[in-house]
């Protein structure tokens, strides 16, 4: 038997500056695209807990800066609602740095809490996770 997927709301548009919670050295990111996602002509791609994120570093050290990485959504403001039928809903937006253009992974410490759907889906993530919600 299967588990049914959730089904998340998308909530972070492209364009959107969000936080990182881990050491890799960047602290604001600017999605400018979402990995996965098909959408209709002329909307603008959204992103949720879970998703993959091609982004630009805006501000952190400054080998960091104007680089371009790859990141998790791992927190949003935005209410999801879980299979079980449970409602979530974060403090802030927050995401983790995969990679950067190179191929090299980034963070290995992750600060504040996780979802429990990004721990399901990215395995390496799960790992590293100290509190999941």
């Amino acid at each position: 038997m299967q588990a049914v997927k959730a089904r998340i709301t998308r909530a972070l548009p492209v364009g959107t500056e969000i936080e990182t919670c881990d050491n890799s050295g960047a602290k604001v990111l600017r999605i400018f695209t979402v990995f996965g996602h098909k959408t209709r002509k002329r909307r603008r791609q959204e992103a949720g807990v879970g998703d993959l994120v091609m982004a630009s570093v805006k501000r952190g050290r400054p080998e960091m800066r104007k680089q371009v990485v790859l990141a998790v959504i791992v927190r949003q403001r935005r209410e999801y609602r879980r299979s079980n039928g449970m409602r979530i809903a974060f403090e802030d937006n927050a995401a983790v740095v995969c990679k950067d253009e190179d191929g090299n992974p980034k963070g290995t410490m992750f600060k504040g809490p996780i979802a429990k759907e990004v721990c399901d889906r990215w395995a390496p993530i799960a790992k590293l996770a100290s509190i999941i919600v």
